[in-house]
């Protein structure tokens, strides 16, 4: 797929004539990261934003100790970095291809010029990083009110629910970056996974997870079962 039928297909730019895909393009450079290789590190300049075209992109963070915390895993139509785009600050986090990865990198101010052009964009992006806000909160409310099992059990429903519903669902990453994702360790994430099994709850079978009490998971996600 070329760069302006790709932009096409991506939920922040909906709705633009294919004049402004061209546009687009034009600005945008198209990058290829291998797999592990970091895409920016916590306090580079915030020149500009990625739009992921293909593979997987991890955001996290690094406390004092080393101690990881991925923020968000991004796929094809994903962006990120956006809020430089309009604060023009360092980026707050790191950026990781957790898989071969290409992504466009749209610069900071060409894309403001565009946006002075083309006033539409400008609502498109303020309505991709309400989103993003709201998903920020739903994640610091999980890691600092919930226990690992009820954060476990909110993920599966909603890769359920971005799966179209299915009770079978694939994990996009490995359980040792669902880990990371979820504020925990491996190991500990193992044993939860054994022990909804035993419950009846799930099936697992490697990165397929089959729901077999959803009953029972929308309680331990909201904190009326224990596990």
């Amino acid at each position: 797929m070329n760069i302006v039928d790709f932009l096409a297909t991506v939920p922040l730019f909906k709705g633009l004539s294919r004049e402004q895909y061209n546009h687009l393009a034009m600005i945008a450079t198209d990058q290829e990261f291998a797999k592990s290789q970091s895409i920016f590190a916590e306090g580079d300049p915030g020149e500009g934003f990625f739009v992921v075209m293909t593979g997987q992109v991890k955001i996290y963070k690094l406390s004092i100790e080393g101690k990881e915390q991925i923020l968000h895993i991004f796929g094809p139509g994903e962006p990120f970095a956006e809020a430089a785009v309009f604060i023009g600050s360092p980026y707050p986090a790191h950026a990781l291809a957790l898989t071969p990865s290409r992504v466009l990198f749209l610069p900071r101010r060409a894309f403001i010029e565009l946006i002075n052009r083309q006033p539409e964009l400008a609502l498109n992006m303020l309505a991709a990083l309400s989103l993003r806000l709201k998903k920020f909160a739903q994640l610091i409310e999980e890691l600092s009110l919930k226990e690992v099992p009820d954060r476990l059990a909110a993920h599966l429903l909603s890769l359920s629910d971005q799966q179209q519903g299915r009770d079978q669902v694939l994990l996009p990453v490995s359980k040792t970056q669902l880990a990371g994702l979820l504020g925990t360790i491996p190991e500990t994430l193992s044993r939860i996974f054994n022990k909804m099994a035993k419950a009846g709850m799930i099936n697992t079978d490697g990165p397929k997870i089959t729901i077999l009490d959803r009953e029972a998971l929308e309680e331990l996600a909201g904190g009326e079962r224990k596990l």
